[in-house]
């Protein structure tokens, strides 16, 4: 099931987005994304329509929106590839006509899952957080 995010659903969506960050961004030191963690809980998070993926009562995954970019999209990773993923990004874009997102092109399995749903790359771009180039892409032709 998918529904709105509730502030009861704060810690394990931190918990969610701190272990699948490094997980799936091991070019990027975990102190990174540690320090990214109060951001998280006090800045994108609430500023952010966010939906959570919630299964036997336990959230496995969420995505954030925010305007028309999907500005995050989590699923803990020993639940990863069970189609968690695909239904919230499915859910995304019924909520939006047009989706933008970006992701490191190091992460190329990322990559891959975003071009098997529909998206295409618009162009390549320096996170300014990182120094990592990412590929900004869209689901919708330019």
């Amino acid at each position: 099931m998918i529904r709105e995010y509730k502030l009861s659903d704060l810690n394990i969506i931190l918990d969610i987005w701190l272990t699948a960050s490094i997980n799936s961004h091991r070019f990027i030191s975990s102190e990174f994304w540690e320090s990214q963690l109060e951001d998280m809980r006090d800045i994108y998070i609430p500023n952010s329509e966010t939906y959570v993926f919630e299964r036997d009562r336990k959230v496995a995954g969420f995505y954030s929106l925010n305007g028309s970019s999907l500005a995050a999209i989590f699923v803990y990773p020993h639940v990863q590839g069970q189609g968690i993923g695909k239904q919230l990004l499915s859910h995304a874009k019924s909520q939006r006509s047009h989706l933008t997102l970006s992701v490191y092109k190091e992460n190329t399995p990322s990559y891959h899952f975003y071009l098997s749903q529909g998206f295409l790359p618009i162009k390549e771009q320096l996170d300014k957080h990182t120094g990592h180039i990412e590929y900004l892409m869209s689901n919708k032709a330019q």
